[in-house]
């Protein structure tokens, strides 16, 4: 289950301000729906992914005892 800032809040942020796990979560959620997003949707999703390419992507470098390589939201 997603804990974090809802959309509302994000939308009012630049991108580069969201945390790794908020990426990954509305990335995740508006890929899922990709085919029903409106012309405002898909401007949203693409900034998302512009922004997660601009970090070098959502994986961690190193796994650790506690974290793996890959980004959670949960």
């Amino acid at each position: 289950m997603y804990v974090g800032r809802d959309m509302t809040e994000l939308s009012m942020m630049p991108k580069n301000d969201w945390e790794d796990s908020e990426l990954a979560f509305f990335h995740h959620s508006l890929q899922q729906i990709a085919p029903y997003l409106n012309a405002e949707g898909q401007t949203i999703y693409r900034e998302i992914l512009a922004e997660i390419e601009q970090r070098g992507g959502l994986n961690n470098k190193e796994a650790t005892y506690t974290n793996g390589t890959r980004t959670s939201y949960d």
